[in-house]
């Protein structure tokens, strides 16, 4: 906890970085600033669970979310496997995110369905990493298999500047029928449409009740800056607390950019854990 808050990381990978291309490396290193993330890892570049666990023990972070991704085009693979002992190391504070792609994958509900029975409570889509429309009718069945199991679906939505990336694919508006076909699934715009998109993913935040927006990535003092046409703390109701990390400068620090917002108590509750629990079933 921060203070009196409970607080959710809704938003970070730890892979282990020999499965990596080496631009991740260094956006991770350009973006966590002063954060000793590697502190986390061994020489080998293996995330070690106790380290990573006192670490976010340090931050203040009481659950967390851990981001699997098969995206050989851009970052490389981040296996769902590997985070298996980190859940098992504390299974309270941490918890799995499926990945698919349709590229690698088929069929595709076939693969998220074997990474649920592995524990993950959320399905992530990262189109634009992988190159595919998250409106392709073929992740329809995925869609429907979210919905019959009560899973989230978390999509990159904004912008890239990882090479191999196809920034086309993170507009939030290829997402308008799928968000309609399938009313029961929460589904969280993972960088609340970075880049070109603020307004498109606030304005379907605020007018789908199915449709939430993670700040993974966004610096929160800029937030007012991102989201002026609809008032911080009118769309704050709508987020979701996540860094991106080891892409951030820690969650603790974050947390404190979020409280100079000065948003009203129970909001920022929401937004730092409420909203997560509720939606990811923590």
């Amino acid at each position: 906890m921060i203070g009196d808050d409970l607080v959710v990381d809704a938003h970070m990978h730890v892979p282990r970085l020999s499965t990596l291309k080496p631009a991740w490396l260094e956006w991770a290193d350009r973006f966590s600033g002063p954060h000793p993330w590697r502190d986390a890892y061994d020489e080998h570049g293996d995330p070690v669970p106790e380290r990573l666990d006192a670490l976010l023990e340090a931050e203040g972070v009481d659950r967390a979310l851990l981001f699997s991704e098969y995206s050989p085009r851009a970052t490389g693979v981040q296996a769902i496997e590997d985070l298996l002992p980190i859940v098992e190391h504390n299974p309270v504070r941490f918890r799995l995110v499926a990945n698919v792609n349709p590229h690698l994958h088929h069929p595709v509900q076939a693969e998220a369905e074997r990474q649920f029975e592995l524990g993950a409570v959320a399905l992530k889509l990262h189109p634009v990493h992988g190159g595919f429309s998250p409106a392709d009718r073929e992740l329809y069945r995925t869609y429907a298999l979210c919905a019959e199991r009560g899973v989230p679906v978390i999509l990159h939505s904004g912008t890239s500047s990882f090479p191999g990336a196809r920034t086309r694919f993170g507009d939030p508006q290829l997402m308008l029928d799928v968000i309609e076909d399938f009313p029961d699934v929460h589904f969280v715009f993972a960088h609340g449409g970075r880049g070109w998109w603020y307004d498109t993913a606030a304005f379907l935040a605020l007018s789908r009740p199915n449709v939430w927006l993670d700040l993974a990535g966004l610096p929160p003092k800029r937030l007012p800056e991102y989201y002026a046409r609809f008032g911080p703390s009118r769309l704050a109701s709508r987020w979701i607390f996540g860094t991106d990390w080891p892409g951030a400068p820690g969650a603790a620090r974050n947390v404190a950019a979020l409280r100079d917002l000065g948003l009203p108590p129970d909001t920022l509750s929401a937004v730092l854990s409420g909203n997560a629990v509720r939606i990811f079933s923590l």
